[in-house]
């Protein structure tokens, strides 16, 4: 039965009919804040870049009013730039660090040209307001200031490097074996940044007399390469005539990965150490941190199957590691566990799933279970952080709904209270003494609203509403989205979201169009505000709806983890028994329905459409992953094992597999310099295709990558989509 639990109220009374060009390029898009950086040491106030990347603004936390600009470019003295692309704070908030030249590498990574900018006032109340560049060597990555201020660590060209800003800038280099494709210092190999989501392995001591970091050694990892062309957007002359490559190192499932080892450097004698990490042959070191204990580096290691996390405490003077914590699991450990690993004089948080469901657990620094914070069948989102004055920790849940998310205070009674009053999706920000916070939420029926709280929850004011979003909003036909749950035939509930045309009539038959994901862990399917292109398809003659089926997550581990070792086969038959319920609805025509999806969804699209029931009449797969043989180590090996390992498993879960069984009119779409999912998926699964003598469709995109943008791409590959499904699904 179809269980409607709410509904979007803006719009339907409108007229106006939403354009294609206009949602694609962010015409209804809520207003935001970005690039808010609460000031270190400074518990008032926080700053922020203005729109034009000029000048970074302090305002504050109880009134949102600006107090003073910080740095502006355009008055600064011996600044060579005019506007600059972010920027970070030293430790005790005395500096600015100042990115400028900015070049992405991968997903997380890039170089930039930093400068330094001193934020110190003489005797009189004056800043000196002189800029300084960090180096004359060439662009960096990762800059990281020492706790004392008076250090800057960065990366170029995979070796360390050191400023000392005490001594006129002076700059010495710490490693020397640094070379592209063999070995790494300081950052992460590709699949380590793209899995683990880490783009720095690089840490001053407390005391800022040590550095550590992770030293990658890539040198027996294959290789991979992609064809570059000239292209347009951007043009690249030196390949008008003649495509040139990029190669980089790629280790696929069962392959060889990186050797890792962790380093301490003494800076005053320049002696280098291995930590003596008891780390498997094949092992991870997914982070490194230091405690507030200069005599305690923190090391997190995995082994390759990813269900044994261990933390050490590593002196980095004697290279003695202790065993701090180990956690396992019968399936494995989320990535998001490391970054909500936070240390204290005494303590330490951790996030676990040991009891089923993710919760805080407080240890102290000798590993001993200090009390369990939360519990219950319920997830913990996010550690925020823990206020030793008040004894309270703050969190954020999906307690009310696995469909929203709530801000959380527990004291150190165990008394809980919800700091965040609205119901829906809520993200906050807290001031560095967590005395205040900012808070942005959103739910169906609410563009994003931002506001500052005190730290019991009182909304102290209201920076953004999004109210000329509301009004915007007005004046068109919208969709409504409404939530709802289903049963499937094989037993299980499942949430959902559907989207009526604004003229919607229960007496006519629509196309159904099926959007969705369905990555281990991922939500689509939340309490959140957003005008896609799913809500332009809605406002042309479709229904569309989308399905969070089993292995995704908010719904504890069971759940989430029931996909192991066989990954598309639960969650394509359940897209599957979506479209059957659809089809059970009085006002859908069971012969147009289609699926679309990016990534792990446009691999779930090919899947549902080989699922074995003929449902699905169109689909379009964008950048699809077509075997698990072809993916990453640490996200393949993760959920499958290695393809020795789990032979019958990569099987079942290869659309080569049940390519035979591939119903429907497909469009495959893909970028040819894709470093993530590689355009091989695409080729080698449209090349099984041919042999088998059945017709697709298939478009590829010139030197982009995975999130295939660039220039006037993203309009065409939606106009695509869109040509497709209404030649598919809109003519009966």
């Amino acid at each position: 039965m179809l269980l409607c639990l709410c509904t979007l109220l803006v719009g339907a009374q409108g007229k106006k009919v939403l354009e294609l060009k206009e949602v694609v390029g962010g015409a209804f898009r809520s207003e935001n804040i970005y690039g808010v950086i609460p000031i270190p040491g400074d518990g008032e106030h926080y700053s922020q870049m203005n729109r034009e990347g000029t000048q970074v603004i302090k305002y504050s936390f109880k009134s949102g009013k600006q107090v003073e600009v910080l740095f502006d470019a355009a008055t600064a003295r011996e600044c060579p730039f005019k506007r600059f692309d972010s920027y970070s704070f030293s430790p005790d908030g005395s500096k600015l660090l100042i990115a400028t030249q900015t070049t992405p590498i991968y997903r997380h990574s890039y170089t930039a040209v930093h400068y330094l900018y001193s934020l110190k006032r003489n005797l009189e109340g004056k800043i000196n307001n002189v800029v300084e560049r960090l180096s004359d060597g060439g662009p960096q990555q990762v800059p990281v200031f020492s706790p004392d201020g008076n250090m800057v660590a960065f990366v170029r060209d995979n070796n360390i490097y050191l400023v000392k800003l005490l001594y006129g800038n002076s700059e010495s280099q710490v490693t020397e074996d640094g070379k592209r494709n063999q070995v790494l210092n300081g950052i992460p190999d590709w699949v380590y940044e793209e899995e683990f989501a880490m783009d720095r392995a690089l840490e001053f001591s407390a005391d800022s007399k040590m550095l550590a970091y992770i030293r990658w050694d890539e040198s027996a990892v294959p290789s991979y390469n992609f064809p570059l062309f000239a292209g347009e957007r951007p043009h690249i002359s030196s390949y008008e005539k003649y495509p040139g490559e990029y190669v980089y190192k790629y280790p696929k499932t069962g392959e060889v990965n990186s050797k890792v080892s962790v380093h301490s450097f003494d800076i005053k004698s320049k002696v280098t150490r291995k930590i003596n990490v008891p780390l498997d042959e094949d092992g991870y070191i997914p982070r490194i941190r230091f405690t507030k204990d200069a005599n305690k580096l923190a090391v997190m290691t995995l082994n390759r199957h990813q269900n044994r996390l261990d933390l050490y405490f590593a002196d980095p003077r004697s290279t003695v590691c202790k065993l701090i914590l180990r956690d396992e699991s019968d399936k494995y450990i989320k990535e998001a566990t490391f970054d909500n690993i936070c240390f204290y004089d005494q303590n330490f948080s951790f996030l676990s799933e040991r009891n089923g469901y993710n919760h805080l657990y407080w240890y102290t620094m000798n590993g001993n279970l200090q009390k369990q914070v939360t519990d219950g069948q319920f997830e913990v989102k996010e550690f925020i952080g823990y206020d030793a004055q008040t004894g309270s920790f703050f969190f954020t849940s999906n307690e009310e709904s696995p469909l929203r998310k709530a801000v959380y205070k527990v004291d150190r009674k165990g008394k809980k209270t919800k700091l965040s009053a609205q119901v829906g999706t809520n993200n906050a920000q807290f001031s560095t003494d967590l005395k205040y916070f900012m808070n942005r939420y959103s739910n169906l029926n609410t563009p994003t609203v931002i506001t500052l709280n005190d730290c019991n929850g009182k909304v102290l004011t209201t920076l953004i509403d999004n109210q000329k979003l509301q009004n915007k909003l007005a004046a068109y036909a919208m969709p409504q989205k409404e939530f709802f749950t289903f049963t499937t035939q094989q037993g299980t509930q499942l949430n959902g979201w559907m989207m009526k045309p604004a003229d919607f009539n229960a007496n006519k038959k629509y196309p159904v169009l099926l959007y969705q994901y369905s990555g281990p862990g991922s939500q689509q399917v939340l309490d959140q505000f957003s005008v896609s292109w799913e809500t332009y398809m809605a406002s042309h003659g479709y229904i569309v709806v989308c399905v969070d089926g089993r292995g995704t997550g908010g719904r504890g581990a069971e759940f989430e983890k029931c996909t192991y070792l066989s990954l598309g086969v639960k969650e394509a038959e359940d897209q599957v028994e979506t479209a059957l319920f659809m089809s059970n609805q009085p006002y859908v025509d069971k012969a147009r329905i289609g699926i679309w999806g990016w990534s792990y969804g446009g691999y779930m699209t090919i899947m549902s459409m080989s699922e074995g029931r003929p449902v699905f009449k169109a689909g379009v797969a964008v950048a699809p992953v077509t075997d698990w043989n072809y993916y990453d180590t640490i996200y393949g090996e993760r959920f499958m094992r290695t393809p020795k390992e789990n032979t019958s498993g990569y099987e079942a879960s290869s659309a080569f597999h049940r390519a035979e069984q591939l119903n429907g009119n497909l469009l495959l779409v893909h970028g040819m310099a894709d470093d993530n999912v590689h355009f091989q998926n695409c080729a080698e699964y449209a090349e099984r295709l041919v042999q088998l003598g059945k017709q697709f469709d298939m478009h590829v995109y010139t030197n982009r990558n995975h999130s295939i943008y660039g220039g006037n791409t993203r309009l065409h590959l939606y106009t695509k989509i869109t040509n497709f499904f209404d030649r598919e699904l809109l003519q009966k």
